[in-house]
């Protein structure tokens, strides 16, 4: 492989994507072979991911969409909260530092290389536990607040030079219901990253940083070239939708969830913008902008080949705008268990709706929403008999 600030050649750069990909699907099967859990190991709630120095993604396993898309936020907070060195990993959950509910606990492992003293990339690993303690178990009760639905993990050093923390994995597991199922997941989170870093490791031996580096901001800018291509395809304009959760769980009528998508003719650049959204409610459906942000990679991801690297630079041409204190963007404490799964699936598809507008031939239809009401109409007595 030719050593340059920019790799041309398409064989090397395939070469180098597959192999990224790789490393982050047999993370994946690491972290199923040897958890415990049947959320892991059967549900398959997890994901893995490898990231460059600059805590972008590079490469995302085959594994949760709404895990991958919003654990580059997770990657940043770790870095930006501690200063690591080798051999450390960090837990956390967070959702207000790019997790997205308690029960999803992402690992981030830094990988140092010779005697350079920064990270020249990271890994990372999250994975649903089936209780992280909380006012009901399974920690997806319909709490009030953040609070009550389970242990809230900053950014924290969880090994320490090679050594699990004790005193952090016991303060953890005497904060839930299933101390010992608990420790087994995270410990094979811990030897999920331990495989990326590894087989970094490998690919860095056998090519060279200047290469790999090379080869990483090549990546990055093919999908961006990819995506920017793609939405030059659109028909300019701005295109709106909206829908609505049933409730929230505390308080009755739905929660409308609404979205402008602004492309800019010839420019290759989307704006989406979910002002008009409802402020966030007293139930557990509200999502955090790691979420919403997740939600649009998704989407926008759909529109491109199944073999498109799914890199952080598939979002250089996107902004998404969130007003803090919304459905999409709760602030602190809110309850967010339900809207990793309830909100997520609703800002996907409302995504979809305006996006359909654009080409409709192309986007398929939501889960479900009712298109001929509007949000007066749905609030009327007995509104939804004519479905019946």
């Amino acid at each position: 492989m030719p050593v340059a600030n920019k790799i041309s050649d398409p064989i090397a750069l395939a070469i180098f994507q597959s192999s990224m990909h790789s490393i982050a699907e047999e993370m994946g099967a690491a972290l199923r072979r040897t958890s415990i859990s049947p959320n892991i190991i059967e549900r398959r709630d997890y994901s893995c991911a490898v990231f460059d120095a600059q805590r972008r993604v590079i490469a995302m396993g085959d594994h949760m969409p709404v895990h991958l898309g919003s654990m580059p936020m997770s990657v940043k907070a770790a870095v930006e909260a501690l200063r690591l060195g080798r051999g450390d990993v960090v837990i956390l959950n967070d959702p207000y530092a790019g997790g997205t509910h308690l029960p999803d606990i992402t690992l981030v492992l830094p990988v140092f290389v010779d005697d350079l003293p920064d990270p020249v990339f990271y890994v990372a690993a999250r994975a649903h536990h089936a209780d992280v303690g909380g006012t009901f178990a399974g920690s997806m009760g319909p709490g009030r607040e953040i609070f009550q639905e389970g242990i809230r993990i900053p950014p924290i050093r969880i090994v320490r030079g090679g050594k699990i923390d004790q005193e952090v994995l016991s303060l953890i597991l005497h904060n839930v219901r299933t101390p010992v199922e608990r420790e087994g997941d995270l410990v094979a989170q811990i030897g999920a990253c331990k495989v990326g870093e590894r087989r970094l490791l490998e690919v860095l031996q056998k090519y060279g940083l200047d290469v790999i580096s090379a080869l990483t901001e090549e990546l990055l800018d093919y999908s961006d070239r990819l995506m920017r291509s793609e939405l030059r395809k659109l028909p300019a304009g701005t295109f709106t939708a909206e829908d609505f959760l049933d409730d929230d769980g505390v308080s009755d009528g739905p929660i409308r969830i609404a979205v402008s998508m602004r492309i800019e003719p010839g420019q290759g650049t989307v704006l989406i913008d979910f002002a008009g959204s409802d402020p966030q409610v007293g139930g557990s459906v509200n999502a955090v902008y790691a979420i919403t942000y997740s939600a649009c990679f998704y989407v926008l991801r759909c529109l491109l080949a199944e073999d498109a690297p799914a890199t952080a630079g598939l979002m250089n041409a996107v902004t998404v705008l969130a007003p803090e204190g919304t459905i999409v963007n709760a602030r602190m404490p809110a309850a967010v268990a339900g809207g990793n799964v309830e909100a997520s699936q609703r800002i996907v598809d409302v995504l979809l709706r305006a996006l359909g507008q654009a080409v409709p031939e192309r986007v398929p239809a939501a889960s479900f929403f009712l298109p001929e009401m509007d949000r007066e109409e749905m609030m009327r007595p007995n509104a939804l008999d004519w479905i019946l």
